[in-house]
């Protein structure tokens, strides 16, 4: 069974202490969905190991080869630091031991080592280098073309670079090819911004909207929700109508809720602000990077376009550049 990676730069600090529990609980997951982590700034770092880290930010060759000589490593560790080396070595330009790490990855972990390669490869393309990350991902897909995952992958590297048109064509090749609920799910999400930041506004309503199915808990939910409410919007649609309608009775006390109230009418900006700089879970995940946008994008729906270029260009600056909301306040800035 495909194990779920819900966040995948979380493993890399219960790796470095070896941790058994930590494996286990990976190894027990369900079915893997990109989409299906909590509702965060959208961003993702390149993996920082704890006193390995080179002058790039990401883990140095020799340290990778220390660590990956310890026989303790569990098959799904091994596995995630031969994707950085891999990762690293085609950064170098050895590309030949590149794909031999790769060819490694799929002795290790025969049924996830494509699982695993695609949840780190967007994280490192934004330390910066995302030809490498390409060129990694294009070697995995010669080992297993059409492959959903690794393929979203490069989707996602794509919109880095604000190639949305490339990124939509990708994920159309990955829906296609989609075998489980969870890689149909994280075609039609990443596939929704794609359209969201070309403007197919309605497309991608209904794309976020579709990837609502089948999600386990109204956590998992959030995500999706809050972005056919930013589509809806921008398709002259009743968002907050149909917000209204799916959050139902639902506790809108945790982190991202107060979102979410704030787009029912049920709050204020000022709350939204309170709670993204106060709450603990807001605090964890930059809060304050969505919160500016889902207020710009309130302003949209009132049509205060001074308003709402003031919070996207604020959303800019506070969120990350491999953040799904720093794009779409990008592409919002030029549409206003």
């Amino acid at each position: 069974m495909r194990r779920q990676i819900v966040h995948v730069f979380g493993v890399f600090a219960a790796i470095c202490a070896l941790s058994g529990a930590a494996s286990a609980q990976r190894n027990a997951a369900e079915s893997w969905d990109h989409t299906a982590r909590g509702f965060s700034s959208g961003g993702s770092s390149a993996p920082s190991l704890p006193g390995v880290t080179g002058g790039t930010g990401g883990p140095t060759l020799e340290s990778l080869n220390k660590i990956l000589s310890a026989s303790q490593l569990s098959a799904f560790d091994r596995s995630i630091y031969l994707s950085i080396r891999a990762f690293q070595l085609s950064r170098l330009g050895r590309e030949a031991d590149s794909q031999k790490d790769i060819a490694e990855m799929g002795k290790v972990l025969p049924g996830d080592w494509q699982v695993v390669l695609s949840s780190t490869m967007p994280g490192l393309a934004g330390g910066g280098d995302r030809a490498a990350a390409l060129r990694t991902l294009d070697s995995a897909l010669q080992r297993k073309p059409g492959d959903p995952s690794l393929t979203i992958a490069q989707a996602q590297v794509y919109m880095q670079i604000a190639d949305f048109q490339r990124a939509l064509a990708l994920l159309d090749v990955a829906l296609a090819g989609a075998q489980t609920p969870g890689e149909r799910r994280s075609a039609l999400f990443y596939r929704g911004h794609a359209n969201f930041n070309l403007g197919k506004y309605a497309q991608a309503a209904d794309d976020f909207d579709v990837t609502l199915e089948g999600r386990p808990n109204f956590k998992a939910k959030q995500a999706p929700l809050l972005w056919r409410y930013a589509a809806q919007v921008r398709a002259r649609r009743d968002a907050r109508a149909a917000l209204t309608r799916d959050v139902g009775a639902e506790s809108l006390n945790e982190w991202p809720g107060p979102i979410l109230r704030f787009l029912m009418g049920k709050g204020t900006a000022g709350e939204l602000e309170v709670a993204a700089e106060s709450d603990d879970a807001a605090k964890r995940s930059n809060g304050k990077c969505p919160a500016a946008f889902f207020i710009g994008m309130d302003a949209v729906r009132r049509g205060d376009k001074q308003r709402a270029r003031d919070q996207f260009q604020l959303a800019q600056a506070r969120c990350p550049t491999t953040s799904e909301l720093n794009w779409a306040a990008a592409s919002e800035l030029k549409r206003l």
